[in-house]
Protein backbone atom coordinates (compact mmCIF):
# COMPACT_ATOMS: atom_id res chain seq x y z
CA UNK A 1 0.00 0.00 0.00
CA UNK A 2 1.21 3.31 -1.02
CA UNK A 3 0.84 6.35 1.17
CA UNK A 4 -0.06 10.07 0.66
CA UNK A 5 2.93 12.25 -0.32
CA UNK A 6 4.47 13.68 2.67
CA UNK A 7 4.06 17.30 0.99
CA UNK A 8 2.09 18.67 -2.26
CA UNK A 9 2.02 22.06 -3.78
CA UNK A 10 -1.45 24.20 -2.80
CA UNK A 11 -2.07 25.31 -6.33
CA UNK A 12 -0.99 28.93 -6.79
CA UNK A 13 0.12 29.89 -3.24
CA UNK A 14 2.82 27.81 -4.01
CA UNK A 15 2.86 26.60 -0.50
CA UNK A 16 4.43 23.56 0.31
CA UNK A 17 1.34 21.36 2.41
CA UNK A 18 0.24 17.83 3.86
CA UNK A 19 -2.46 16.47 2.80
CA UNK A 20 -4.15 16.43 6.01
CA UNK A 21 -4.33 19.73 8.09
CA UNK A 22 -6.07 20.26 11.67
CA UNK A 23 -8.32 22.80 12.34
CA UNK A 24 -8.32 24.69 16.03
CA UNK A 25 -11.80 24.49 16.99
CA UNK A 26 -12.10 21.08 18.94
CA UNK A 27 -10.71 19.60 21.50
CA UNK A 28 -7.46 17.63 20.70
CA UNK A 29 -4.36 18.49 23.53
CA UNK A 30 -1.47 20.51 22.51
CA UNK A 31 0.42 17.09 22.42
CA UNK A 32 -1.37 15.89 19.69
CA UNK A 33 -1.05 18.41 17.23
CA UNK A 34 2.84 18.49 18.51
CA UNK A 35 3.06 15.12 17.24
CA UNK A 36 1.56 15.65 14.19
CA UNK A 37 3.44 18.00 13.22
CA UNK A 38 6.35 15.69 13.82
CA UNK A 39 4.36 13.39 11.75
CA UNK A 40 4.41 15.32 9.10
CA UNK A 41 1.37 17.86 9.40
CA UNK A 42 2.07 21.33 8.97
CA UNK A 43 -1.37 23.35 8.05
CA UNK A 44 -2.42 24.50 11.03
CA UNK A 45 -6.29 26.31 10.80
CA UNK A 46 -6.74 28.77 13.35
CA UNK A 47 -10.65 28.64 12.67
CA UNK A 48 -13.86 29.59 13.84
CA UNK A 49 -13.26 28.63 17.27
CA UNK A 50 -9.62 28.95 18.21
CA UNK A 51 -8.52 26.96 21.51
CA UNK A 52 -5.60 26.92 23.54
CA UNK A 53 -4.58 23.48 22.60
CA UNK A 54 -3.33 24.72 19.04
CA UNK A 55 -2.05 27.90 20.04
CA UNK A 56 0.28 26.64 22.67
CA UNK A 57 1.54 24.25 19.80
CA UNK A 58 2.00 27.03 16.98
CA UNK A 59 4.03 28.69 19.55
CA UNK A 60 6.33 25.93 20.67
CA UNK A 61 6.38 25.09 17.48
CA UNK A 62 7.55 28.15 16.01
CA UNK A 63 10.26 28.84 18.29
CA UNK A 64 12.72 26.82 16.28
CA UNK A 65 10.97 25.40 13.17
CA UNK A 66 8.88 28.56 12.11
CA UNK A 67 9.20 28.29 8.63
CA UNK A 68 8.33 24.35 8.44
CA UNK A 69 4.57 25.68 9.43
CA UNK A 70 1.60 26.86 7.18
CA UNK A 71 -0.50 29.13 9.61
CA UNK A 72 -4.23 30.28 8.28
CA UNK A 73 -6.34 32.91 9.72
CA UNK A 74 -9.85 32.78 9.35
CA UNK A 75 -11.96 36.02 9.54
CA UNK A 76 -16.07 36.51 8.94
CA UNK A 77 -15.41 40.21 9.13
CA UNK A 78 -17.83 41.92 6.20
CA UNK A 79 -15.73 45.14 7.33
CA UNK A 80 -12.23 46.00 6.11
CA UNK A 81 -11.23 47.43 9.32
CA UNK A 82 -12.03 44.65 11.20
CA UNK A 83 -10.61 42.31 9.06
CA UNK A 84 -6.90 44.26 10.08
CA UNK A 85 -7.88 44.19 13.92
CA UNK A 86 -8.86 40.71 13.62
CA UNK A 87 -5.24 39.55 11.31
CA UNK A 88 -3.52 41.42 14.10
CA UNK A 89 -4.86 40.04 17.24
CA UNK A 90 -4.23 36.53 15.93
CA UNK A 91 -1.07 36.87 14.98
CA UNK A 92 -0.30 38.36 18.57
CA UNK A 93 -2.31 35.19 20.02
CA UNK A 94 -0.01 33.13 18.47
CA UNK A 95 3.18 35.15 18.86
CA UNK A 96 4.04 35.22 14.92
CA UNK A 97 4.74 38.13 12.79
CA UNK A 98 2.70 37.06 9.53
CA UNK A 99 0.53 33.86 8.71
CA UNK A 100 0.96 32.51 5.65
CA UNK A 101 -2.93 32.52 4.55
CA UNK A 102 -5.66 34.58 5.43
CA UNK A 103 -9.28 32.89 4.61
CA UNK A 104 -12.22 34.54 4.38
CA UNK A 105 -14.52 32.76 5.84
CA UNK A 106 -18.03 31.80 4.67
CA UNK A 107 -18.79 33.93 1.52
CA UNK A 108 -21.79 32.77 -0.35
CA UNK A 109 -20.81 35.73 -2.95
CA UNK A 110 -17.89 37.58 -4.01
CA UNK A 111 -16.15 39.59 -0.60
CA UNK A 112 -16.61 43.22 -1.24
CA UNK A 113 -13.83 45.64 -2.76
CA UNK A 114 -13.27 46.87 0.45
CA UNK A 115 -12.93 43.44 2.42
CA UNK A 116 -10.13 42.27 -0.53
CA UNK A 117 -8.67 45.95 -0.61
CA UNK A 118 -7.94 45.21 3.09
CA UNK A 119 -6.82 41.50 2.74
CA UNK A 120 -4.54 42.61 -0.26
CA UNK A 121 -3.03 45.96 1.78
CA UNK A 122 -2.11 43.28 4.87
CA UNK A 123 -0.30 40.90 1.88
CA UNK A 124 1.14 43.43 1.02
CA UNK A 125 2.12 44.54 4.56
CA UNK A 126 4.18 41.28 4.93
CA UNK A 127 1.28 40.25 7.62
CA UNK A 128 0.03 37.30 5.30
CA UNK A 129 1.68 35.82 2.24
CA UNK A 130 -1.80 34.95 0.36
CA UNK A 131 -5.71 34.95 0.59
CA UNK A 132 -8.26 32.00 0.80
CA UNK A 133 -11.78 31.99 0.31
CA UNK A 134 -14.11 29.60 1.86
CA UNK A 135 -18.32 29.29 0.89
CA UNK A 136 -20.99 27.11 0.95
CA UNK A 137 -22.32 28.10 -2.11
CA UNK A 138 -19.99 26.00 -4.82
CA UNK A 139 -21.07 27.67 -8.04
CA UNK A 140 -19.28 30.79 -6.84
CA UNK A 141 -16.06 28.96 -7.01
CA UNK A 142 -15.88 28.31 -10.51
CA UNK A 143 -16.44 32.30 -11.09
CA UNK A 144 -13.49 32.86 -9.54
CA UNK A 145 -11.09 30.52 -11.30
CA UNK A 146 -8.92 33.44 -12.79
CA UNK A 147 -9.31 35.71 -9.83
CA UNK A 148 -5.64 35.57 -9.01
CA UNK A 149 -6.28 37.34 -5.25
CA UNK A 150 -7.86 33.81 -4.19
CA UNK A 151 -4.59 31.41 -3.91
CA UNK A 152 -6.34 28.50 -2.20
CA UNK A 153 -10.47 27.66 -2.34
CA UNK A 154 -12.13 26.30 1.33
CA UNK A 155 -15.75 23.85 0.21
CA UNK A 156 -17.25 21.17 1.83
CA UNK A 157 -16.58 17.56 0.37
CA UNK A 158 -17.22 14.11 2.20
CA UNK A 159 -18.94 11.07 0.59
CA UNK A 160 -22.45 12.65 1.44
CA UNK A 161 -22.05 16.28 0.06
CA UNK A 162 -20.32 15.20 -3.13
CA UNK A 163 -21.68 18.26 -5.08
CA UNK A 164 -18.03 19.35 -5.23
CA UNK A 165 -17.21 16.07 -7.77
CA UNK A 166 -19.64 18.41 -10.66
CA UNK A 167 -19.44 21.64 -9.51
CA UNK A 168 -16.22 22.98 -8.61
CA UNK A 169 -13.52 19.66 -9.65
CA UNK A 170 -14.35 19.62 -12.98
CA UNK A 171 -12.96 23.40 -14.15
CA UNK A 172 -9.80 22.20 -12.35
CA UNK A 173 -9.24 19.78 -15.05
CA UNK A 174 -6.23 20.49 -17.20
CA UNK A 175 -5.09 22.78 -15.56
CA UNK A 176 -1.25 23.72 -14.05
CA UNK A 177 -0.64 23.51 -10.19
CA UNK A 178 0.63 26.77 -10.68
CA UNK A 179 -2.75 28.72 -12.52
CA UNK A 180 -5.46 26.97 -10.33
CA UNK A 181 -6.36 27.77 -6.91
CA UNK A 182 -5.51 25.44 -3.98
CA UNK A 183 -8.50 22.77 -2.74
CA UNK A 184 -8.62 22.41 0.81
CA UNK A 185 -11.87 20.44 1.71
CA UNK A 186 -13.88 20.55 5.27
CA UNK A 187 -16.71 18.80 6.81
CA UNK A 188 -15.05 15.31 5.82
CA UNK A 189 -17.12 13.02 8.39
CA UNK A 190 -20.31 15.16 7.55
CA UNK A 191 -20.21 16.25 11.73
CA UNK A 192 -19.92 12.31 12.94
CA UNK A 193 -22.53 11.06 10.70
CA UNK A 194 -20.58 9.05 8.59
CA UNK A 195 -18.76 7.23 11.65
CA UNK A 196 -21.95 6.89 13.17
CA UNK A 197 -23.19 2.70 13.20
CA UNK A 198 -26.60 4.39 13.84
CA UNK A 199 -26.36 6.00 10.20
CA UNK A 200 -25.06 3.34 8.43
CA UNK A 201 -27.24 1.39 5.97
CA UNK A 202 -28.05 -2.42 6.89
CA UNK A 203 -25.11 -4.57 5.73
CA UNK A 204 -22.48 -2.39 5.60
CA UNK A 205 -19.38 -1.69 8.00
CA UNK A 206 -19.42 1.92 9.47
CA UNK A 207 -16.64 4.03 8.50
CA UNK A 208 -13.80 5.12 10.58
CA UNK A 209 -12.28 8.91 10.50
CA UNK A 210 -9.32 7.64 8.75
CA UNK A 211 -11.84 5.81 6.37
CA UNK A 212 -13.32 9.63 5.76
CA UNK A 213 -10.00 11.23 5.25
CA UNK A 214 -8.69 8.66 2.83
CA UNK A 215 -11.85 9.23 1.01
CA UNK A 216 -11.49 13.18 0.82
CA UNK A 217 -7.67 12.65 -0.31
CA UNK A 218 -7.95 10.26 -2.49
CA UNK A 219 -9.56 12.67 -4.62
CA UNK A 220 -7.23 13.82 -7.39
CA UNK A 221 -8.71 17.39 -7.18
CA UNK A 222 -8.54 17.54 -3.28
CA UNK A 223 -5.35 19.05 -2.48
CA UNK A 224 -5.84 18.99 1.34
CA UNK A 225 -8.44 17.58 4.04
CA UNK A 226 -8.75 19.04 7.17
CA UNK A 227 -9.26 17.28 10.06
CA UNK A 228 -11.36 18.16 13.37
CA UNK A 229 -10.08 15.83 15.92
CA UNK A 230 -11.54 16.29 19.71
CA UNK A 231 -9.30 13.80 21.63
CA UNK A 232 -5.98 11.65 21.13
CA UNK A 233 -7.23 8.98 19.22
CA UNK A 234 -9.57 10.49 16.94
CA UNK A 235 -5.62 12.48 16.37
CA UNK A 236 -4.46 8.92 15.75
CA UNK A 237 -7.35 7.81 13.27
CA UNK A 238 -6.45 10.95 11.14
CA UNK A 239 -2.60 10.50 11.18
CA UNK A 240 -3.16 6.89 10.12
CA UNK A 241 -5.09 8.38 6.92
CA UNK A 242 -1.94 9.61 5.67
CA UNK A 243 -0.09 6.23 6.12
CA UNK A 244 -2.95 4.23 4.98
CA UNK A 245 -2.64 5.97 1.60
CA UNK A 246 -5.30 6.11 -1.10
CA UNK A 247 -8.78 3.99 -1.69
CA UNK A 248 -9.55 1.48 -3.91
CA UNK A 249 -12.13 1.64 -6.08
CA UNK A 250 -13.68 -0.95 -4.32
CA UNK A 251 -13.69 0.99 -0.81
CA UNK A 252 -14.16 4.52 -2.62
CA UNK A 253 -17.66 2.63 -3.64
CA UNK A 254 -18.75 1.54 -0.57
CA UNK A 255 -18.21 5.09 0.96
CA UNK A 256 -20.45 6.42 -1.56
CA UNK A 257 -23.04 3.29 -0.38
CA UNK A 258 -23.00 4.30 2.46
CA UNK A 259 -23.09 8.52 1.68
CA UNK A 260 -26.13 7.91 -0.30
CA UNK A 261 -27.78 6.34 2.31
CA UNK A 262 -27.53 9.34 4.93
CA UNK A 263 -27.86 12.03 2.32
CA UNK A 264 -31.59 10.34 1.54
CA UNK A 265 -32.19 9.89 4.97
CA UNK A 266 -31.24 13.05 6.31
CA UNK A 267 -33.90 16.09 6.50
CA UNK A 268 -31.06 18.76 6.30
CA UNK A 269 -29.22 17.16 3.17
CA UNK A 270 -30.24 19.14 0.51
CA UNK A 271 -30.59 22.38 2.83
CA UNK A 272 -26.65 21.69 3.64
CA UNK A 273 -25.77 20.37 0.29
CA UNK A 274 -23.93 24.29 -0.78
CA UNK A 275 -26.58 24.48 -3.77
CA UNK A 276 -27.48 28.42 -4.41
Amino acid sequence: MVAFPDRVTLGRSGLSVSKLGLGSSFGAPASSYREAFERGVNYFYWGSIRRSAMRDAVREISQDRRDELVVVLQSYSRVGGLLRTFVERGLRNLKIERAETLLLGWHNKPPSPRVVDAALELRDEGKIDCIALSTHHRNLLPRLIDDETYSIWHCRYNAVHRGAEKEVFPHLEGRDIGTRPGVVTYTTTRWGDLVNPKKTPPGERTPSGTDCYRYAMTNPHVDLCLAGPDDPDQMKQALEAIEAGPMSADELAWMNRVGDYIYAHARDAKLLDGKS
